[in-house]
């Protein structure tokens, strides 16, 4: 297209009321909303494909799309009554529930909605709220963006375009009702998990010859459009819905610990960059084998044991709380609440190295702080009572033994050569033996 006829484009989009659905002037000032006429569709067949889609997804309309026409005070009326009917019947189902997750979500999409609809002035709203995206206006004027609807450039300068600030979906506002997709973050959301299979290929004719997200005909052979494989799914897409993107894929990585990236498409890498830190990996149950030929695993886990043995400690310590130790982890939380989950970044940074260096650091920045620099952790220490010599001894320490039932501590020789019983628990046994006895006499 040419520049003038850019332009031309432009003005027209810019100063027509209906595409701007702002409000004009009345003989006594007051607003009424604009008479429009029924346009006739952009896209020939795309309805029917679009229909489809919907049905796929278990959607049989779009409840949070921007209409047509201006909303008049109504309108407003009825979403305040639907908010209201939507909280009441939050509070009536039972609490986590799939049914009240659901709802939770919708009655936030319709507060949005609700506050959009009360400055219909605007030439575009800011935020936009469509099957479950939040898309907001993007005020750059680069060109380096594409569509991920149509698939062209967005000419930032005279287009105005919106990013979904869930999943990250551009597209030009012209697109965005014929967006059938909903937002991968719901899905992240709701379904905090990977496919675990390496490429589960069903073939095309399972397929029905059609991309398995916008149901365009597709072949092998590019007539009337390319089939291109998803290595995540297994799955096959047309080219507006894979752009040969690539990723590294969970289960590749699981099973194989192998790291390569695939191609896949652009829902997939939407969802697998959605997911990369979760720890939603339990290794010792997905496939317990890889710890005994990755060295690496073993003593990252190792580090993150001793690191839930140091943390009441700083729990308890002020010197600690103060210092914000623990704060060291925040971008690994669940490395200070449990030993066996994983994200996939984790895994990544363990075949680079680059975990192993930075734990290695930061535990011997915590023993540091119990062992040598707090007095108040140094007396929570103990002394062996088998052979009660030797230094003060920590859980975390390599060549102690912990007592699983009281967590008493002594020297791993001593504990499992001299005895099989632990003191402290004999004693706490014997103790309460004679609190029986005594409560049977007085009683």
């Amino acid at each position: 297209m040419e520049y003038d006829e850019r332009l031309a484009l432009f003005r027209q989009t810019r100063l027509n009321p209906f595409d701007r659905g702002e409000e004009e002037d009345g003989p006594q000032g007051d607003k009424t909303p604009p008479q429009h006429e029924a346009r006739p569709e952009v896209f020939p067949g795309t309805r029917t494909h679009s229909s489809d889609r919907t049905m796929d997804l278990g959607l049989a309309e779009d409840h949070f799309s921007r209409p047509v026409g201006s909303f008049v005070a109504s309108d407003i009326e009825q979403l305040k009554l639907a908010i209201e009917e939507c909280k009441k019947l939050i509070l009536e189902l039972p609490e986590h529930s799939e049914r009240q997750k659901d709802n939770v979500v919708k009655l936030i999409h319709l507060r949005l909605k609700l506050q959009e609809l009360k400055d219909p002035e605007e030439d575009e709203p800011n935020l936009r709220v469509l099957l479950e995206h939040r898309f907001s206006k993007e005020k750059s004027k680069s060109v380096k963006q594409t569509c991920d609807k149509c698939s062209t450039i967005i000419w930032g300068l005279i287009q105005t375009w919106y990013t979904c600030t869930g999943c990250y979906y551009r597209c030009h506002s012209k697109c965005m009702n014929l967006i059938t997709k909903p937002c991968v973050r719901s899905k992240v959301s709701h379904q905090s998990e990977y496919e675990l299979s390496i490429c589960p290929e069903i073939g095309l004719d399972r397929q029905d010859y059609r991309c398995a997200e916008c149901r365009a005909q597709i072949s092998l052979r590019g007539v009337p459009s390319e089939a291109r494989q998803c290595d995540y799914t297994g799955q096959y897409y047309c080219s507006t819905c894979h752009w040969n993107d690539t990723a590294v894929i969970p289960a590749r990585v699981i099973h194989n610990w192998e790291f390569e990236s695939r191609k896949v498409c652009r829902s997939s890498m939407r969802y697998l960059a959605l997911m990369m830190s979760r720890p939603v990996l339990r290794l010792k149950e997905i496939n317990p084998l890889l710890f005994n030929f990755v060295e690496e695993l073993v003593e990252i886990r190792k580090l993150r044991q001793d690191i839930l043995l140091m943390k009441p400690y700083f729990i308890t310590c002020k010197e600690a709380m103060e210092a914000r130790l623990l704060l060291q982890l925040q971008d690994r939380q669940h490395f200070v609440e449990n030993d066996d989950m994983y994200s996939l970044q984790d895994l990544i940074d363990i075949s680079t190295g680059r975990l192993s260096c930075s734990l290695t650091e930061i535990h011997t920045t915590f023993a540091k702080h119990i062992k040598l620099d707090c007095e108040r952790c140094q007396a929570k220490g103990f002394v062996c009572e088998l052979c009660k010599e030797g230094d003060i001894l920590f859980p975390f320490d390599s060549h102690t033994s912990v007592c699983h039932d009281c967590s008493a501590v002594f020297h791993r020789d001593c504990y499992f050569d001299n005895s099989t019983t632990c003191p402290r628990c004999a004693r706490m046994t014997e103790r309460k033996q004679d609190e029986e006895e005594l409560d049977v006499k007085e009683s």
